[in-house]
């Protein structure tokens, strides 16, 4: 428990989880995010990547294919250590990890007025009529999914935590960069990972 409330703590002060928000709404293609907290010997992390990134599609599922592709794909999330390799000194095992796929579509609130004047209900029929349109477009543009995955690990030699090599890159083809954030006790710090550079040197957090 001393572990986990210090871990909210240090997850705080990250403007991804203090915004309470996901930081993929703009949901730019090929740029995934991953928000890191270290405390003591825990190491928290949580990712979420687009669904075009990870099966190649933003749809959600409509055939066997697509299933199959999202299983594999949450099978791979699932395993944080192939994706985002720890150096073997720093000990580290993974103690709790979980992924899914998210509805991607922003809710939408729906404003019925109700008017007590006669004359102004052609106006009105007319208002929801554009605004079903808009509606419906802005849907069909804004479609999209998103992967998102939690992990726990636990670092018998955390000082050793000194790079990530993200083999993510290397297990789907279409991510191109992750916006990383860390938090330690030290304080925060934020960093870009490419596909032409997946190697993150973290030695100036410990």
């Amino acid at each position: 428990m001393k572990h986990s409330l210090s871990l909210v703590a240090l997850f705080a002060a990250l403007p991804a989880f203090a915004d309470g928000t996901r930081q993929l709404d703009a949901h730019e293609h090929g740029v995934g995010a991953l928000n890191i907290a270290v405390d003591g010997r825990t190491l928290a992390m949580e990712f979420e990547a687009p669904g075009a990134d990870i099966v190649g599609f933003e749809h959600p599922a409509t055939n066997a294919d697509d299933r199959a592709a999202i299983d594999a794909a949450v099978s791979a999330l699932a395993a944080p250590l192939d994706l985002f390799v720890l150096p073997t000194a720093a000990g580290c095992s993974v103690t709790r990890a979980s992924a899914s796929l998210l509805d991607g579509h922003d809710d939408h609130e729906e404003h019925d007025d109700d008017h007590d004047h006669e004359d102004d209900h052609a106006h009105d029929k007319h208002h929801d009529e554009q605004h079903d349109d808009e509606h419906a477009a802005h849907a069909e543009e804004g479609e999209h999914t998103e992967f998102h995955a939690e992990y726990m690990l636990d670092c018998a030699h955390p000082k050793e935590l000194t790079q990530i090599t993200f083999a993510y890159f290397d297990r789907f083809e279409n991510a191109r960069e992750v916006d990383v954030q860390v938090v330690t006790g030290s304080g925060a710090q934020a960093f870009e990972v490419d596909r032409a550079a997946p190697v993150l040197d973290l030695r100036s957090l410990f």
